[in-house]
């Protein structure tokens, strides 16, 4: 190739080569695939986004970049590849999509002219050879991937469950006391909603945690609300979340007394981008919920806003409001929302009936300022990030996760959050010393340090509930989530806690408000 056409190439590609002499021709621009990770970005289709890497290839932008960081136990990878480059197991999407769009852009059919050099065929021949592999072990993986399911849970014949509390909101852990009524003086008779204390949080659903197969999801689902624990919260970006909850309520209209189906609660989110908020707008948005959730009123939407300086939030409430009152949504709530917008928002006559934020032992912002005006207002706060991410168990006791391959590994996306909070705080020589304390709290009750934790947050002003995150199909927690809700923790158990995550720093000071970190 000569000429203009050769220079052009030139300038487009570049060549990568080490000193042994190994050698790979790439684009200049490079297509980043960590959107497909899931979490914050939506969901990814698989042949749709394979679609849409053609259309790139096509227009000669043909290197695609991608990690092994979202482990996915099914798809074990060889250790090594020949360019010496450790690959662990690697996220189902990516690998679908890596392995599709190398089979297509290696078939004569595909291939535009020119472009056989942009993807080497060494590359392709990898890519497939290891993407055969894995669809060759998924089928038999799993007896040697996954740790071996818990013992099953002695059947009770009635088990304690979390309805037929009808009196007021909780105000302090009164142990027993397993739901909580959630309402607002705004909005009538009707704003109200019962749900456990203890949340089942679906975000692991998302993507980053490992493959969720949609039966066993569905089972877990059924599973934990046997238990008394039928309160699960979602969210309109959670990936399959709320299709996972309209399967699962499926099946308890189907399999499950009536009863049941009283009981079980599913409180999602809306997470809307910042244009108009007008009533088709909103009004649209929550029929998608609607419809995936298959319910005919959502027991709660809980509101999230990224910018303050629009105004918008007001009308999307207004508009919430008045489906609420058509009977579209039972309850309207707020996630993330500082304490000056809260006010704001009471006085401008939302019945809101619960704000969700971030709380824990380490991020105690929620009792500096959030707290008082819950207690004026009647408003309760449901929190997440409690146990952050599993940073607050045993697994991480006396472990340096600073020194690579020494500690547990930081392999999802909660716990690379909350370790950011850990370091925001004090550091994980601090974090340690809280651990420790809370290990002595634990062994004193016989339960986990997690157990703890929750049991806390629980205790402490306006706090109506509590998120523990499940991993539908993957793992269950059922008898230590229980236990949460049973704990009495005394004076000097709160006590030491208290005094143990007082040794950190304000997280005021450094972050702001409640919701202020997704807003910097």
């Amino acid at each position: 190739m000569e000429g203009p056409e050769a220079e052009a190439k030139e300038k487009k590609t570049a060549t990568v080569q080490s000193k042994a002499g190994d050698a790979l021709e790439v684009c200049r621009v490079v297509n980043g695939m960590w959107q497909v990770s899931g979490a914050s970005w939506g969901r990814a289709a698989p042949a749709a986004a394979v679609d849409a890497m053609l259309a790139y290839a096509d227009g000669g932008l043909a290197t695609f970049d991608m990690a092994d960081i979202c482990k996915d136990h099914l798809l074990l990878l060889d250790q090594a590849s020949a360019s010496h480059v450790c690959t662990r197991s690697r996220p189902l999407v990516q690998c679908f999509i890596l392995d599709q769009i190398l089979h297509a852009l290696t078939k004569p059919e595909t291939r535009p002219k020119g472009q056989e050099r942009l993807i080497p065929p060494t590359l392709a021949s990898r890519a497939h050879a290891r993407s055969s592999r894995a669809r060759a072990m998924s089928s038999s993986s799993a007896a040697h991937t996954f740790s071996p399911a818990p013992p099953a849970l002695p059947q009770r014949v009635r088990p304690a469950r979390c309805s037929g509390f009808v009196g007021p909101a909780v105000e302090s852990a009164t142990p027993g006391a397993r739901a909580v009524t959630l309402s607002s003086s705004r909005g009538g008779a009707d704003s109200s909603l019962p749900i456990c204390r203890v949340l089942n949080g679906m975000w692991q659903t998302s993507g980053g945690w490992g493959r969720i197969d949609r039966a066993d999801a569905v089972d877990a689902m059924l599973a934990y609300a046997d238990n008394g624990l039928s309160t699960f919260d979602m969210a309109d970006h959670y990936g399959p979340a709320e299709d996972l909850y309209g399967m699962f309520i499926n099946r308890v209209r189907r399999e499950r007394p009536p009863q049941m189906l009283e009981e079980v609660k599913g409180l999602t989110k809306w997470v809307p981008p910042p244009v108009k908020m007008t009533r088709s707008y909103v009004e649209e948005s929550i029929n998608r919920s609607r419809k995936r959730m298959d319910v005919a009123a959502l027991d709660m939407l809980q509101f999230h806003w990224w910018d303050y300086s629009n105004p918008g939030y007001l009308d999307a409430l207004k508009h919430m409001t008045d489906l609420k009152e058509e009977g579209k949504i039972k309850t309207v709530a707020l996630t993330n929302f500082d304490t000056e917008r809260l006010q704001i928002i009471l006085e401008n006559g939302i019945p809101i009936v619960s704000n969700q934020v971030q709380h824990s032992i380490v991020d105690m912002r929620p009792q500096k300022k959030m707290a008082e005006l819950c207690q004026l207002t009647g408003v309760k706060l449901i929190t997440y990030g409690t146990v952050m991410g599993g940073l607050l168990s045993e697994k991480f006791l006396d472990t340096n996760v600073s020194i690579p391959f020494a500690g547990p590994p930081l392999n999802t996306p909660s716990l690379q959050k909350y370790k950011r909070m850990v370091d925001a705080w004090g550091g994980w020589s601090l974090f340690q010393a809280l651990l420790q304390t809370l290990k002595k709290v634990s062994l004193k009750h016989g339960v986990p340090i997690s157990t703890v934790a929750v049991r806390y947050i629980l205790n402490q002003t306006s706090v109506a509930g509590s998120m523990v995150g499940v991993r539908l199909g993957l793992s269950e927690h059922i008898r230590d989530t229980n236990a949460i809700l049973s704990l009495e923790l005394d004076e000097e158990d709160m006590g030491s806690i208290a005094e143990a995550s007082s040794r950190g720093r304000n997280l005021m000071d450094i972050i702001g408000d409640c919701g202020d970190e997704y807003r910097a």
